[in-house]
């Protein structure tokens, strides 16, 4: 609920139909003020505190009230609505969207600025155009054109930037979709930029501002077949899943790329240790970017204030209302529902109910690989496509990747015989150099290119795989770290036909799918955070490729443990999530545990495959959404568990999502150890501080062990890579744990 151009520091009291007070606010010095978490229902009213008897009422229409005059003492009766409460349709039809940047009102009568782009050398009066949305929250409507401001730069570095040009976060708007022929509108996140509201990170306003701008803009007369498609990469990925679960009904088809599944576990406390790496650098950046232009907020939003632009200057009025994700999360260690119940993607994905094209990393160094942990809800309806790779965030975007999408694109939203322009094919390198700085193979021209029949294309299209994993991305003759995969895995179900859960009990500093006829010795670890870098990344180190230069470096002695599988006879597949089942005690009542798989390789060295985390303390798990090899702890404050002081506990430690062949010849290891040195960019505000001793037990009667989701009679597609050449996954030499593993 929402208040503005009262007098500043006016002390308001928000009353339901009852009188009772629902909550209380100050006034900024802009005269605004948000009541957050207001459960819908009717005859809301908004008074000044200390007056219970208002005399002159201000009108109010909708959940937004503008106080025009300052002697009111408070609000007529008003209903909050639920995001199903749809308006009526003439506010998408009322509002006509021009080539550049728009202002387009949304339900609760905040504007949103939303940039339209057209294919290079097009007029509106050349469509009409099939169309894609890009919504973001980085500088997506900032409105000159991005593409420019790249040549610009290429030909003259030291050319000072284009201070109207998007984030380069968002050339899958700006520069992909109109190259492929598509007009994109750059829908521009409330509360940021020239957006007016306030932010709060994928609350509910944001999630229906999406619908609206679908339903907006798909009634443009130069929107072709009167439905739009969704794209963009990270946060203009993950804010396609809350909106496809609006299901709007002009929405075509979504193509999220390097997206979470769960804002809490997936990456902002994986395990339930707040990850102060990436996901507290992020939440800080997008705080920074919701201040009011005139404080410091989006650089384009002040340049065009600057310029006269009166609409972009009154959006600012409600920035300074922005929720402060950061003091939200200040003391929060739990799964607080008031906070993540209606953010999580993987929630909202359920309810899509439109073609997808979904995309990510399995070593993604932002936002990591749960986001794997939605699949099989995704492939419960048809036309439902995933793409996995080994490799890192914006990887997303490599040539073997971005053929497929834009043939789903052309046959799901433009309805047309998808083929790469010749233009694109050939701009493609120079494009892939500045996404990743690595050499690339070259884009492909579309299978359909030559077929004439759009219907029978896409029956074709719908013949592929629902899974196509591409793997040993990097370990190609095109050079190390390139932007090419060695081979593929497909399947049409997930987890893949013939996965098995497969046991590997822990002994004495090894693994054996084996039963145990004797009990492992002991075997203990001190807790120490700071043995090892935080971070496996360190641009002062040489490194085969330059966007992922590392320091992994070994457990050091003491603060970790190993367990390794003898020499494998064959090769061994897996996919999916695993977990490091434990027998655990420790010297105090909780600990930070951090489980990573590798390859241990006939040479000698160590190949990096992925890692998993808990606090002890939240090892209870929810058993309905639990498997052997993916344990989904509850993580409530209600089933904090600490450690029994006088046996072992059983704690599972799940291992994000992957895909990996180990190879005939090498071994499998997994360490144990306090929680770092393993991600490239996360960092943890872990409990530990060197001096709890944790020990694992592995007895006949309960022994520990490593589950992983093993692919039965499968192998590798291609030899086994270089040491260090394949993307997201470093490469070091192996250095045995104290107990031997």
């Amino acid at each position: 609920m929402t208040v503005t151009r009262a007098d500043p520091g006016t002390r308001l009291v928000l009353v339901d139909a009852d009188g009772s007070n629902v909550a209380k606010g100050t006034t900024d010095d802009y005269g605004s003020l948000i009541f957050y978490d207001i459960e819908p229902a009717v005859g809301f009213r908004v008074i000044r505190d200390g007056e219970d008897d208002p005399e002159e009422l201000v009108s109010l229409e909708g959940p937004t009230t503008t106080v025009e005059d300052r002697s009111v003492r408070g609000s007529d009766p008003f209903v909050v609505p639920s995001g199903a409460d749809h308006p009526p349709t003439t506010l998408y039809t009322s509002q006509p969207l021009q080539r550049g940047l728009n202002y387009i009102r949304m339900r609760d009568d905040i504007t949103l600025a939303m940039t339209v782009r057209l294919p290079p050398g097009k007029e509106l009066d050349d469509g009409p155009f099939p169309t894609l949305i890009e919504y973001s929250g980085y500088d997506v409507a900032a409105p000159s054109d991005l593409l420019a401001s790249i040549a610009a730069r290429l030909a003259d570095p030291e050319a000072p930037p284009d201070p109207l040009a998007p984030s380069s976060s968002t050339a899958v708007g700006a520069v992909i979709g109109p190259l492929l022929d598509f007009a994109v509108v750059s829908v521009q996140i409330r509360g940021t930029g020239c957006s007016g509201g306030a932010f709060d990170l994928f609350g509910l306003p944001t999630v229906y501002d999406g619908y609206d701008a679908v339903e907006t803009v798909a009634a443009q007369p130069w929107v072709k077949g009167g439905k739009v498609g969704m794209v963009g990469i990270s946060y203009s990925g993950i804010s396609q899943l809350f909106v496809g679960g609006t299901r709007p009904p002009h929405l075509a088809a979504l193509a999220p790329m390097s997206v979470t599944a769960d804002l809490y576990q997936g990456v902002g406390f994986p395990g339930g240790i707040f990850n102060t790496g990436f996901a507290k650098g992020w939440l800080t950046e997008r705080q920074e970017d919701a201040k009011a232009a005139s404080d410091g907020g989006q650089a384009w939003a002040a340049e065009l204030i600057a310029g006269g632009d009166k609409h972009c200057e009154a959006n600012q009025l409600l920035h300074h209302q922005a929720r402060d994700g950061l003091a939200e999360l200040a003391d929060v260690e739990f799964r607080e529902p008031r906070l993540f119940a209606q953010r999580t993607p993987a929630a909202w994905a359920k309810d899509i109910d439109v073609p997808t094209f979904i995309i990510g990393g399995l070593q993604d160094e932002q936002l990591g690989s749960y986001w794997a942990t939605m699949i099989p809800s995704l492939l419960d309806r048809p036309d439902t496509w995933v793409t996995m790779y080994n490799g890192n965030h914006n990887d997303a975007l490599q040539p073997a990747v971005l053929t497929r999408w834009a043939e789903f694109l052309n046959l799901f939203v433009a309805d047309r015989i998808p083929r790469i322009p010749e233009a694109v094919l050939g701009f493609s390198r120079v494009l892939f150099d500045q996404i990743a700085h690595v050499p690339a193979e070259a884009l492909e021209q579309s299978r359909f290119a030559a077929m004439t029949n759009v219907s029978a294309a896409r029956d074709r299209f719908r013949k592929d795989p629902a899974v196509r994993v591409l793997l040993d991305v990097g370990g190609t003759d095109l050079g190390a770290g390139s932007l090419a995969p060695s081979w593929e895995l497909t399947a049409d179900t997930w987890p893949i036909e013939g996965t098995k859960a497969t046991r590997y009990h822990l002994g004495d500093g090894t693994l054996s799918t084996a039963e145990p006829t004797t009990d492992a010795a002991e075997a203990t670890y001190d807790a120490d955070p700071a043995a090892r870098p935080e971070t496996s990344l360190d641009p002062s180190v040489a490194s085969p490729f330059a966007d992922q230069p590392n320091k992994w470096t070994p457990i050091s002695a003491g603060s970790g443990l190993g367990w390794i599988s003898a020499p494998l006879s064959s090769d061994t597949l897996i996919a999916g999530g695993s977990s490091l089942d434990l027998r655990l005690t420790a010297s105090e009542a909780d600990t930070d545990l951090q489980a990573t798989l590798t390859e241990v390789r006939p040479d000698g060295q160590e190949t990096y495959v992925g890692s998993g985390w808990l606090r002890a303390s939240h090892h209870k798990l929810d058993e309905s959404a639990s498997t052997a090899t993916e344990p989904r702890p509850t993580h409530l404050a209600t089933d904090r568990s600490t450690l029994d002081d006088d046996a072992p506990t059983l704690v599972r430690v799940g291992i994000d999502p992957t895909v990996h062949a180990f190879r005939a010849g090498s071994r499998i290891r997994v360490t144990l150890s306090a929680p770092g040195g393993d991600r490239s960019l996360w960092k943890w505000d872990t409990i530990d501080d060197g001096t709890t001793k944790v020990t694992v037990h592995s007895t006949v009667a309960e022994p520990s062990a490593l589950v992983l989701p093993v692919i039965q009679r499968r192998t590798a597609g291609a030899p086994l890579p270089a040491c260090g050449v394949l993307r997201g996954q470093p490469c070091r030499a192996y250095v045995p744990a104290t107990n031997g593993g």
